[in-house]
């Protein structure tokens, strides 16, 4: 997507992620009780509609979703070492044996969201705008066996607003490129019964409105496909997605967290891929269903911000505060059920370098592990507040 300033005619909205056209604790004080509050620590570029399927996939097929998940704004924030991850299992499906002149196949048509891409350092602001936010649902439509071909690119704004479609003349070039020439742009908004077109003068920008697209890796299922544009981008597109992948979404949309996390949990329950135990390791508070209070170390202390490290038979809550401080609560877990743990956190303090403020704080609480699959966690703690957590690391220390 690029973003074109003219001095005769409007500004140039150019749409293609293919290929940019460029020239939990007791309170301190009373909570309030509102458990349908959403609490977002982190948006994962992993998006779309629920689904009512079941959706699977191989294990090399796992591994590059695995590799995907807490990857925010489809590869806008993206850590070195999860880039790393990704472009490992990238490698690997593309060197194993997927659907054979994937263009030939009807498996590559209909509605693919985008969930991941690189970008090369020309593209746009308004493309890094558009892409990376999670709000925003991405989708490439392919319709190659009609008497008009085309590629469609689209900004999904949301449900109540509407979206953009930009859409380009397609040919295939062989088994695995497509070529495509961008011709037509337009605005649909749920609140207008007619559709806005985009001002966008496509005959005019020639060889900029002209790209190609190579799928390197369509799965047998026809739901998974990577592909590389002209521009050097990769693309991860899927056209389902898992229960995982949903929660995620609903988690930075803030709509429907609940309902997704139900739809989790019966799902990996039934297929017994549930894991019993608590995973050692850091893990980020990405929500819960308790709302925060105005008291900061109220908040804090019921894990309702920052880190939680577990280790040992230990659990940790760590928040960073300003100036370098940071708050630290410590204490034990102990299992006593299938999937229930005691926990008993007494040992609190504000840390600042070498020196700490002990604070006098005590806590037992029952824990429910109701859902864990080594990277993401649901658990019900005090006061039957839910908390997903997303594992961001191995543990260093507690």
């Amino acid at each position: 997507m690029t973003l074109k300033p003219n001095a005769i005619t409007p500004t140039y909205l150019h749409l293609s992620f293919f290929t940019p056209l460029t020239p939990s604790l007791p309170p301190i004080k009373r909570f309030h009780r509102h458990h349908t509050h959403i609490r977002l620590r982190c948006r994962s570029s992993l998006v779309d509609e629920q689904q009512k399927e079941v959706v699977s996939f191989s294990e090399p097929e796992n591994s590059l979703i695995q590799a995907l998940i807490g990857v925010q704004g489809r590869g806008r924030s993206v850590s070195s070492q999860q880039l790393s991850n990704v472009e490992r299992a990238v490698s690997v499906l593309e060197g194993l044996e997927g659907v054979r002149d994937p263009t030939d196949s009807s498996l590559i048509e209909g509605r693919w969201q985008l969930v991941f891409t690189t970008r090369p350092g020309t593209a746009s602001i308004i493309q890094r705008t558009f892409v990376g936010v999670d709000f925003f649902s991405v989708f490439q439509e392919i319709f190659l066996r009609t008497n008009d071909p085309r590629v469609s690119n689209i900004v999904k704004f949301s449900d109540a607003i509407g979206e953009l479609k930009v859409e380009a003349a397609a040919s295939i070039k062989d088994g695995k490129r497509i070529l495509f020439q961008f011709d037509r742009a337009a605005f649909s908004f749920k609140f207008l019964p007619f559709k806005v077109p985009y001002p966008v003068p496509f005959r005019l920008l020639g060889d900029e409105a002209k790209g190609w697209l190579d799928t390197t890796y369509l799965s047998p299922s026809g739901n998974l496909r990577i592909s590389r544009g002209n521009k050097g981008t990769t693309f991860v597109l899927q056209k389902q997605t898992e229960a995982r992948q949903n929660l995620l979404l609903a988690i930075s949309t803030g709509k429907g967290v609940e309902e997704a996390i139900d739809k989790l949990i019966s799902e990996n329950r039934n297929e017994n891929k549930f894991e019993e135990e608590l995973v050692e390791g850091e893990w980020n508070m990405l929500w819960s269903s308790q709302m925060e209070t105005d008291s900061w170390i109220e908040n804090a202390a019921n894990g309702l911000m920052g880190m939680q490290v577990i280790k040992s038979g230990q659990m940790k809550y760590r928040v960073d505060m300003l100036l370098g401080l940071r708050f630290s609560m410590t204490g034990t877990l102990v299992k006593s059920g299938d999937d229930i743990y005691d926990v008993t956190m007494d040992d609190a303090a504000i840390i600042g370098g070498p020196f700490g403020y002990p604070l006098e704080m005590e806590s037992r609480f029952k824990l429910q592990l109701l859902y864990n699959d080594g990277k993401i966690r649901i658990t019900r703690g005090y006061n039957n507040i839910l908390f997903v957590h997303l594992r961001v690391g191995e543990t260093k220390q507690v």
